[in-house]
């Protein structure tokens, strides 16, 4: 049986306290299952937002979406994730990576490193927030015991290898740098492409003792009668994907409402994707979709 569907937003923009708590509310009465920030410069600080967010509703879950290792000290971001946990009334969600965006480490200061210099950090913040989150000495402890579920995003081998080892929830990003482009400008993935990516972290989470619950960022929901032409005006951007690609593509949603949910019907049933994460400027938009899709 398909796992049921959950529906996350990813809150971009900070403007007042009081906006903050109201589009946090009204996400909530939507029907968002989880409240979401990103850790950019230039976005929200996650865990003061997070908290904010939670003290405003009842009901969503809050996470990070996802944190960038490369500007955190492991020992430290115990202290901050737990206290968020505490706050948060144990409703928090940690989602981790790498970072891809060079100009923000270069900006903050901060080494970037090689593609393997940054994964065997995030593997040694893993390792470092596991065992000061499970200890029963840390001061403080997370409310969730050993400690909050963990999301990794990322689609390379060695990503999903450590996505698949320590878990609870996949994050499939779904892009890839854009050839000749500053690091850190994305082009889109095929759904072929994005399948294979599946297949090889099913593989190596092939011994897991559960199953992780499986996550697509979907970039945008676009409502429409007719989805061939707004595939062809999207295509005609370069975002690496042709005019079929882009009504396949995972990352993308196109059509009316009924279309748009049986779209996330059939990659449930072809990828595993039953975590579905959408842009805070699609808030609206989204909302007849998951409508569409309660209860299943």
């Amino acid at each position: 049986m398909p796992r049921p569907f959950r529906f996350g937003i990813n809150m971009l923009a900070l403007e007042g306290g009081s906006s903050w708590r109201r589009k946090s509310r009204h996400a909530e009465e939507l029907g968002y299952d989880v409240l979401l920030v990103p850790d950019h410069l230039g976005a929200p600080a996650p865990f003061p937002a997070l908290i904010a967010a939670a003290e405003a509703t009842e009901r969503p879950r809050v996470g990070t979406f996802v944190l960038n290792v490369g500007f955190w000290n492991p020992t430290l971001l115990a202290r901050e994730v737990a206290s968020a946990d505490v706050l948060t009334d144990g409703r928090l969600e940690l989602g981790l990576g790498t970072g891809y965006v060079r100009a923000e480490h270069d900006k903050a200061g901060l080494p970037w490193g090689s593609p393997g210099q940054r994964v065997a950090h995030l593997s040694r913040t893993i390792e470092e927030l596991e065992r000061l989150l499970g200890d029963p000495e840390q001061v403080p402890r997370p409310a969730q015991r050993p400690r909050p579920p963990l999301l990794i995003g990322g689609n390379g081998p060695r990503m999903l290898r450590l996505t698949a080892r320590h878990a609870e929830i996949a994050a499939f990003t779904g892009g890839r740098q854009s050839p000749g482009k500053p690091e850190g400008v994305l082009e889109l993935l095929p759904a072929e492409e994005l399948a294979a990516s599946v297949a090889r972290y099913q593989e190596y989470a092939a011994e897991r003792p559960e199953p992780a619950e499986l996550n697509i960022l979907v970039q945008q929901v676009l409502p429409t009668d007719d989805r061939r032409a707004v595939a062809r005006e999207i295509a005609a951007r370069g975002i690496g994907l042709d005019e079929d690609q882009v009504l396949e593509a995972p990352t993308l949603l196109i059509g009316t409402s009924a279309q748009m949910a049986e779209q996330l019907r059939e990659r449930r049933e072809r990828f595993g994707f039953s975590y579905i994460t959408v842009l805070d400027p699609f808030l609206e938009a989204f909302a007849p979709v998951m409508e569409e899709l309660k209860g299943t």
